[in-house]
């Protein structure tokens, strides 16, 4: 059913609501970060201001939070949403690995890595068994706790700001505008930390609108936040804590590696492309 001029300029403001909002909330942790410390107190702050934005939106609308889609939903989708991020940071690091812009870390790197996480002095353990250990940790016990804070962005990206934008937007619409926005909530980070701030910018624009296409294709298959939370969850460990960790950065390739990196673009380029596709198809 076409939405009627009125609808549409009504979920328009909505929209225009939850965003001032949430521009004006992350101010307030972006200035933190960059001026006082990028501790996690303020980046966790951060990323719970979407969620934040969309009680104070849903508020303001006289509508309930307990609108938002709470249930579970089909676990199929909750298990391809901590299978499908691994898979593509795997294949980003196997490329990278096989190219030659990194090489998987040596005994010593290992042993460090061993101590960070409290492995050492556990029995006898070798290499390849204090690389399993932290990778099932990691894989589960930093995605858990990691998924408190994207908890706090999918409860507004997803699900909350890409159901107001479907009222008015196709699949494909959906996923770049959304995309573009929640890649721009990041940029002060990047343009404050980043080493090569244009290059960084593109490869994670292409990233985050990549993964958006995604996470809205589960989200909307699912009808459950759930999926984009896990999603992202074990996006952000295995490309910021596993992988990294397991690879030396060859010098002169810097720039391929990481978030920021040109590999990571391409392959979740090739992913959100997969996914624009399949959603097409299923008329999503």
């Amino acid at each position: 059913m076409r939405k009627t001029s009125l609808e549409t300029k009504e979920t328009w403001k909505t929209i225009f609501i939850f965003l001032a909002i949430v521009t004006i909330l992350s101010s307030i942790f972006h200035y933190a970060i960059v001026n006082i410390y990028p501790s996690r107190i303020y980046i966790g702050g951060l990323m719970w201001c979407p969620s934040i934005a969309t009680i104070i939106t849903l508020k303001l609308k006289g509508r309930s939070i307990s609108s938002l889609n709470w249930n579970w939903g089909n676990w199929k989708y909750i298990r391809l949403s901590y299978f499908v991020p691994a898979l593509y940071g795997l294949i980003n690091y196997i490329l990278i690995w096989i190219f030659g812009f990194g090489n998987l870390v040596n005994e010593e790197v290992i042993i460090e890595w061993a101590k960070e996480l409290g492995l050492v002095g556990i029995g006898t353990l070798n290499s390849t068994s204090i690389i399993i250990i932290a990778i099932i940790l990691l894989g589960t016990v930093e995605v858990i706790r990691s998924s408190a804070t994207t908890l706090g962005e999918e409860i507004g990206w997803r699900g909350f700001f890409i159901y107001e934008l479907r009222k008015i937007l196709s699949f494909t619409s959906v996923s770049i505008f959304s995309g573009v926005i929640w890649a721009s909530w990041h940029w002060p980070l990047i343009v404050y930390y980043g080493n090569n701030v244009v290059l960084e910018l593109t490869t994670f624009y292409i990233v985050i609108i990549s993964m958006s296409f995604m996470m809205t294709y589960y989200t909307f298959k699912s009808k459950s936040l759930w999926p984009a939370v896990i999603f992202h969850a074990v996006s952000n460990v295995y490309i910021q804590k596993i992988l990294p960790e397991l690879t030396i950065k060859n010098k002169g390739a810097e720039h391929w590696l990481g978030e920021y990196g040109i590999m990571f673009a391409i392959v979740t380029f090739v992913f959100g492309v997969y996914y624009w596709r399949k959603a097409l198809k299923e008329k999503i």
